[in-house]
């Protein structure tokens, strides 16, 4: 049964490290489209201004979409607010255990010291190539490098490099009883398969979608109107 058109809906998209919000534009147009109200939140890598968006009071389904690091960065108390979670690339914990782990944690740490030397347009440039692949770079979105990456948003990358270190498990708020949607990518060059396969475990209910040939970045034009389906409970 499709839920109550009458019912007040309310998406929060959340991009993930070294992203920006206008990734989201094709989300919130199918979803206003729909008569649904599209927050995004932004991280300000660039020159836009940091966001965070709060829920609508008045909606009762609230639902977090977030790539990669992204639900990371959404606060504990408007996790606990959500009814729906959509996590598209993401990962319980980024920093697998044993060999493999050290080897990310060691790669975050170079990572870390080029944006300190002030390498960060070419570091930046070598993850985009990464996240997106096997599609060319070009096939992204707009996002911050275009803008050009000041003093403070430098600051928020090696912030946020830190904190992807220290991921732990589901986002802090992460409501028990949330209806959840995993997105993976087949051919993810960013999120180590065992980081995927935590997930999956710490959410054991949740809708598992695998996107063939897919890279992080989850560059396929359907995936936005697939999403919202799902949410909408549209028959496949």
């Amino acid at each position: 049964m499709s839920p109550n058109p009458m019912v007040q809906t309310h998406l929060i998209g959340l991009h993930g490290w070294a992203g920006d919000s206008r990734a989201w534009q094709p989300w919130a147009a199918l979803a206003e489209g729909r008569g649904w109200q599209f927050s995004s939140a932004e991280r300000g890598y660039g020159r836009l201004e940091p966001q965070q968006p709060s829920w609508d009071p008045q909606a009762t389904r609230r639902v977090v979409i977030g790539h990669s690091m992204g639900p990371h960065l959404l606060p504990a108390a408007l996790w606990e607010q959500a009814t729906d979670a959509v996590l598209l690339a993401s990962f319980a914990a980024f920093v697998p255990p044993g060999r493999e782990g050290r080897a990310t944690q060691a790669a975050l740490r170079a990572m870390d010291a080029r944006l300190e030397a002030g390498e960060a347009t070419a570091l930046l440039r070598e993850f985009f190539r990464e996240a997106a692949a096997p599609q060319p770079p070009g096939a992204l979105p707009p996002g911050p490098l275009e803008q050009g990456i000041g003093i403070e948003g430098l600051l928020r990358l090696r912030q946020d490099l830190d904190r992807l270190g220290h991921t732990t498990g589901l986002p802090h708020g992460f409501p028990s009883d949330a209806r959840a949607l995993i997105v993976e990518a087949e051919e993810d060059r960013i999120v180590q398969p065992s980081s995927r396969a935590a997930l999956r475990e710490a959410l054991p209910a949740a809708e598992v979608w695998v996107l063939p040939g897919a890279g992080h970045c989850l560059l396929d034009p359907e995936l936005p109107a697939r999403v919202l389906g799902w949410i909408n409970h549209d028959p496949c």
